[in-house]
């Protein structure tokens, strides 16, 4: 048994929440689903989220000056593999979807809550990039949200594999 098998054996049971993130940058959008992602601070209001290096997004979202953090219904599944197994390296997404922009980032209609954040760093954390970001406008809808978690996508192809 390898080192971080035992590490790699526990993480691989939480049932963390999932998440779309959307990006724009110039004439370019992006998006990816993501499983790394937290609110980091209260006051000031802060949330992290972070992209892997590997993904489509990880370029757009380097030069976005907004992110759009989309929080998932399990009934959002099918936009969960949308975002998680095709790579916007082939496909634009955003043509299989509905969505508007939003402070220049795409925000995807159908979504239950979501925010777009002002990103205020970037710091890296191995594979991933994370993006510090200032909430500045959002919605929430009124019924209540049965989250799509990691066990629920743990299936999954990626678009862009290990």
């Amino acid at each position: 048994m390898g080192e971080l098998e035992p590490f790699q054996n526990a993480v691989s049971r939480i049932d963390y929440p999932m998440a779309i993130v959307t990006a724009a940058a110039g004439d370019e959008r992006s998006g990816c689903l993501v499983g790394f992602h937290t609110q980091c601070s209260i006051d000031p209001a802060r949330f992290l989220v972070c992209i892997s290096r590997r993904n489509h997004t990880f370029a757009v979202a380097a030069r976005s000056e907004h992110l759009a953090v989309h929080f998932l219904d399990r009934s959002d599944y099918p936009l969960s593999l949308l975002f998680g197994e095709q790579s916007g390296d082939t496909v634009d997404k955003f043509a299989r979807c509905s969505w508007r922009a939003e402070l220049g980032v795409p925000v995807l209609t159908g979504a239950r809550a979501w925010f777009v954040g002002r990103v205020l760093d970037r710091v890296s954390f191995g594979d991933h990039v994370g993006h510090l970001l200032e909430p500045v406008t959002g919605r929430v809808a009124d019924e209540e949200l049965d989250q799509l978690a990691f066990q629920d996508v743990k299936t999954m192809q990626p678009g862009h594999p290990g």
